[in-house]
């Protein structure tokens, strides 16, 4: 068996002379092959993201700069299993590698992943992907768990089987990956594309593809790896019907807990070092106006939500490693059985847990959901989810509110379980929704769930490094954007309008006579039921656009008031609401739909306004009437 570090089963030419007739490359291959990991070592991370034309399937596109050829671009194209146009993502894939897709030339050339754990499997959407004609490179990868394990391919025959080169790598450890610059190279000249070998199937035949697939396998001498004794015994016991359930909810208890417990130190230190830097920069700038809105409106309220960026990355490097290990693919098989009850199935567990991080991507995610009913009923649910977004409102308010005590024998803190229960009530939400949804106006026939479980392997610094760079990115791209510009907006309609005193100075006026302060007034007795206070209902108002820029709104408007500029944010919320109302708030926010973004992909998605229209008047009233509840029930007992 050839190793995964030599070369691919080919004799590359000499680098070809500028010139070369290749501008695009296609990279492709079915979910979990680490075709995502791949393209990141490919690009070195100079990439950019958006949307295919007239679709929402996500479009990723950078130049080939990690390998030498940043003349290239290399086009991501959704994981799939087949070029049969089941499913949105494979009807893109079809139509750009047919050079169909608007605004998109046609590649000149694909590298095709494929995982070569499960080669027999993957093989199926080489016969499609071969038969184009296009230029191929055909990458194995994780062919290093391959060898560990026990398992065997003879390359060269591969090669010979497909009419395609082949080479093993490590898109995770990078081995291998100088096979894709050498292809590249080989291909860099006016040439005809190889012709592919008659044993190749006709497309649309399903049974065809698969026999096909066998046969190559076997000529090849393909041994399947071995699963280790231990890999066994872990599956036995995590996908238990009983201990699965159980150690799933032991796991996210204890990120909870390491969240809180580490994390909260973490974001005080951080917060301390974002005000140091404001206290730093205020004798350089000039005194009245400027200052405030620079200090007081811009950066107070920008700072209030970037405290809480420690704690939201430490949780996502949980849910990277649980990922990368392959443990969530078992927590969806878990799940299944819950999403049957509802009247889903497991496919929509992948949407649902997209929606912890922004239920943007994980709606245009249900596309892979085949029944349309299943599928909207999954789209209407998934805002429930608590998305990264809400995450500054809870950490705010559990932080000003909730002591830090410990209950179950000293095991768990009190904040812990608060998180925990926000969690679970919008999560009970999704499951309650899309019952009545599916027992009424989306009712459906069940459909079966296929879920291909991949192998457990440690997951690498560098692929969770790169995740964390992301999320970081997108938290401080949204508070550059969205939340400077509200926060600037409240911090204007705060001091308008401006007075005029008797020596021709202009000032600004008490916060309750503003603008924005008469706003509030006016909608305060619409929220006063639930606890919450004119501040509070700007904050809500403002939430609309994005959940996040709630804490920043806030920020400003105390930091605007005279009473409470020298307090926290926390100690400033904490002077002006009552326990039952900061629950209450919590509770509103678990429930209610409160981004814009969201509702207009839910609007591109089903094609109508209908459905976001009757998703945010369910959510709000929803919302509405548990904060109601909330904030009554606790008064009632704690006063």
């Amino acid at each position: 068996m050839s190793s995964c570090c030599e070369t691919p089963a080919f004799v590359p030419p000499p680098p070809p002379p500028p010139g070369g007739v290749l501008r695009t490359i296609a990279l492709i291959g079915p979910p979990n092959a680490g075709k995502s990991t791949l393209f990141n070592r490919l690009t070195g991370l100079r990439q950019k993201v958006a949307n295919y034309p007239g679709v929402t399937v996500e479009q990723r596109m950078g130049s080939m700069a990690g390998v030498g050829r940043p003349d290239l671009t290399l086009i991501d194209l959704p994981g799939i299993y087949s070029l049969t146009p089941y499913s949105e993502d494979a009807r893109v894939a079809v139509d750009v590698l047919k050079g169909r897709m608007n605004g998109t030339p046609r590649p000149d050339a694909v590298l095709l992943v494929l995982d070569s754990l499960h080669l027999t499997r993957q093989l199926m959407l080489a016969a499609p992907v071969l038969a184009l004609r296009l230029p191929t490179l055909v990458l194995l990868n994780m062919s290093d768990l391959m060898e560990s394990r026990g398992g065997a391919v003879d390359v060269l025959q591969l090669a010979r089987e497909l009419g395609a080169p082949v080479a093993q790598i490590s898109a995770s450890h990078g081995t291998g990956i100088d096979s894709v610059p050498l292809f590249l190279n080989q291909h860099d000249r006016p040439a005809e594309a190889p012709q592919r070998p008659l044993s190749l199937p006709v497309l649309g035949n399903a049974a065809s593809t698969h026999t096909w697939a066998a046969q190559v396998s076997r000529n090849t001498g393909y041994r399947a790896p071995l699963s280790a004794a231990s890999t066994r015994r872990l599956d036995d016991i995590l996908l238990h019907r009983i201990w699965g359930p159980l150690l799933f909810l032991v796991v996210v208890i204890a990120v909870f807990e390491v969240v809180f417990s580490l994390g909260q130190p973490l974001s005080d230190g951080f917060g301390d070092l974002l005000a140091k830097i404001g206290d730093l920069a205020r004798p350089f700038l000039p005194a009245g106006w400027i200052q405030s809105l620079v200090l007081d409106g811009a950066w107070k309220g920008i700072g209030s939500v970037l405290v809480f960026l420690p704690q939201i990355l430490l949780l996502f490097l949980f849910i990277g490693i649980l990922e990368d290990t392959g443990y969530l693919a078992r927590a969806a098989l878990i799940a299944d059985r819950v999403m049957r009850a509802i009247g889903l199935n497991g496919k929509a567990f992948i949407p649902l847990l997209s929606g912890y991080a922004c239920a943007v991507p994980a709606i245009m995610s249900t596309r892979t959901i085949e029944n349309k009913r299943d599928r909207f009923a999954t789209i209407l649910v998934t805002p429930f989810m608590t998305c990264s977004a809400r995450l500054p409102v809870y950490l705010l308010l559990i932080a000003a509110f909730i002591p830090n005590t410990y209950v179950v024998y000293g095991l768990l803190s009190l904040r812990t379980l608060v998180m925990l229960g926000l969690y679970l009530a919008g999560f009970l939400a999704a499951l309650a929704t899309a019952r009545l949804l599916k027992s009424s106006i989306l009712k459906s026939s069940e459909t079966p769930f296929i879920l291909e479980l991949p192998q457990y392997r440690m997951p690498t610094l560098r692929a969770l490094g790169l995740r964390l760079l992301d999320r970081s990115k997108i938290f401080l791209n949204q508070a550059g954007r969205v939340i400077l510009l509200v926060t600037l907006g409240v911090w204007v309609l705060a001091h308008l309008p401006a007075m005029r005193t008797a020596a021709g100075v202009l000032t600004a006026p008490e916060l309750a006579d503003s603008l924005i302060g008469r706003l509030g007034h006016f909608i305060e007795p619409v929220i006063a039921p639930l606890g919450f206070n004119w501040k509070v209902g700007i904050g809500l108002l403002s939430s609309v656009l994005a959940r996040e820029v709630m804490v920043s709104t806030m920020g400003t408007l105390y930091g605007a008031d005279p009473g409470t500029q020298a307090l926290s944010l926390q100690s400033a919320m904490h002077h002006d609401m009552t326990l039952g109302g900061a629950l209450a708030l919590m509770i509103f926010f678990a429930f209610a739909m409160q981004c814009t973004s969201t509702m207009a992909i839910v609007k591109r998605e089903t094609n109508s306004w209908k459905w976001p229209a009757l998703q945010f008047v369910y959510m709000l009233v929803l919302a509405y009437a548990a904060a109601f509840v909330v904030n009554h029930v606790v008064t009632a007992i704690f006063g």
